[in-house]
């Protein structure tokens, strides 16, 4: 029996359930210009959009590797040939994700709330010291209560400025790539929820009309101006930066919510929203198919690239460089100078050694 979105909100499970639904705005979207079109949709899966892609030879970073479409990206990777480097909050559990996968791994790792963490992981990935050929920033929070860290509201802390401080310290490993690609896992909710303004720069601290789902969207909307942004600036290099909505899929981004609300949540997706398998899969499509070597500054949903229309600012190049110094601002004490390498100082992607 199908059963609608209008209507389920109607039954008693709807009041829990209601703020971890983006909301439904006046925005729609077009196929975007000037980007190859897949063959692949909403059903489709991350084995089915790798199928036949040989990643021998490639190395990928994926935050948030332990649990939904972190692990499912990482698993489908690895079977690939890829050499996966998996990051969880704790190293137990990124050791355990990553000892469950057939393929070769490494766990480390990653607390995106903690600076001092997200340096540290950065710099165990430097020190293997070999190319980057996918960054995948997968990993990210949805509370519920009100919190800050570094004086900023939190989900922008953890969805945002952490994956910031590590894509800004592994850029030299990419440069050495062949093609390197930035994958940022945002949300739809991104400009179907998130403030009609855009970026709230006056209020980071989100003290006015703070609710969960307004901090998440607005986090979101941050990933894809970051991800615009990025692009910008790499323009003219061999990496490519692209964010993408995965679905509406029951994972434990939700573990911070109440239990009322994670059943309800639970109850719906398995009624209308995406399998983790199929959730993995633009994930992995924007960062393995031979169709995007060039396509950089792009929003995808189900493995194709898309345009929002509307008043929403997920295009909005004014508010990405906005962001993109903001974000420095915000976190300069742990980034470091972006510069390409001297291709003099590598042989085969690798520093040689000094006489």
């Amino acid at each position: 029996m199908s059963m609608d979105r209008r209507r389920f909100m109607r039954l008693g499970a709807g009041a829990a359930i209601a703020p971890l639904l983006p909301g439904c705005g006046g925005d729609g979207k077009v196929p975007a210009t000037g980007v190859p079109r897949s063959d692949f949709d909403e059903d489709s899966t991350a084995e089915e959009v790798t199928e036949g892609i040989d990643l021998k030879g490639k190395i990928a970073v994926v935050t948030g590797c332990t649990s939904g479409i972190g692990y499912e990206t990482m698993r489908v990777l690895a079977r690939r040939g890829c050499y996966v480097i998996g990051t969880g909050r704790t190293l137990q559990s990124a050791q355990k994700a990553c000892s469950s996968v057939i393929g070769v791994t490494t766990p480390v790792q990653l607390e995106l709330s903690d600076f001092d963490s997200v340096a540290a992981c950065a710099d165990a990935i430097r020190s293997l010291n070999s190319p980057i050929d996918m960054l995948i920033c997968n990993a990210g929070m949805r509370g519920s209560d009100y919190e800050t860290a570094y004086g900023v509201e939190k989900h922008f802390v953890v969805n945002h400025l952490g994956h910031f401080i590590l894509v800004y310290r592994l850029l030299e490993r990419m440069y050495l790539a062949w093609q390197g690609r930035v994958v940022v896992v945002a949300s739809r909710a991104a400009y179907r929820s998130a403030p009609e303004d855009g970026i709230q720069f006056d209020d980071l601290r989100m003290t006015r009309d703070y609710s969960p789902g307004r901090a998440y969207a607005h986090s979101k909307l941050a990933n894809v101006l970051f991800s615009l942004e990025l692009a910008r600036l790499l323009k003219g290099t061999r990496i490519t930066s692209n964010a993408l909505h995965p679905g509406v899929i029951d994972t434990n981004i939700a573990r911070n919510v109440s239990v009322i609300a994670r059943g309800a949540f639970s109850a719906w997706t398995s009624m209308t929203g995406k399998s983790i398998e199929q959730g993995a899969a633009t994930s992995c499509f924007v960062a393995t198919s031979p169709l995007l070597g060039s396509t950089s500054g792009q929003y995808f949903e189900d493995c194709n690239a898309v345009t929002v229309t509307g008043g929403s600012h997920m295009h909005d190049s004014e508010q990405a460089s906005r962001l993109w110094l903001a974000s420095e601002e915000l976190t300069r004490d742990y980034l470091v100078e972006i510069k390409r390498p001297d291709w003099n100082e590598f042989e085969n992607g690798i520093r040689k050694k000094k006489e």
